[in-house]
């Protein structure tokens, strides 16, 4: 893959801009995503999308419980595939990084879920990218200031 200019991204059978706005939350809104366990969050994201084929230009944690996110992924990647990646991988990672997270989030039928299951999702156009990139960019700051 290839980016022309800033904009366009070229495969191998389409040239493309597409970009989301991805936020989803911890499960219970419980404040886990501190002390190290958010950078490790951001580390994984970026590694998750380079092991699919897309990119997280921008992320960022809220408030301690939500995650931010500006994902640019090729057409034939669904919204709902990409969550799916990344809710999945990162909640397994973590755990396995973060042994204490286990404390927070009981076993179901041998499963510990870290993520709420809902997500809001938001196609971004070249118009909003700047915008939704700055505002993702400045969530840790804003947040904090307002609470």
């Amino acid at each position: 893959m290839s980016t022309y200019g800033e904009r366009f991204t070229h495969g191998r059978t389409s040239v493309y801009n597409l970009n989301y706005h991805i936020i989803w939350c911890t499960k219970y809104r419980r404040k886990v995503l501190t002390n190290g366990v958010d950078e490790d969050l951001k580390t994984i994201l970026h590694a998750i999308a380079a092991e699919h084929g897309y990119r997280i230009p921008h992320v960022e944690v809220g408030l301690d419980d939500h995650v931010h996110l500006f994902v640019s992924a090729p057409p034939k990647l669904s919204v709902s595939s990409i969550v799916k990646q990344l809710k999945g991988t990162s909640s397994l990672r973590l755990f396995a990084m973060h042994p204490e997270l286990k404390s927070t989030y009981w076993k179901r039928k041998g499963e510990r879920s870290l993520w709420s299951p809902s997500y809001f999702a938001e196609s971004i156009g070249a118009v909003n990218e700047q915008a939704v990139a700055k505002y993702i960019d400045n969530q840790r700051t804003k947040e904090r200031e307002r609470s």
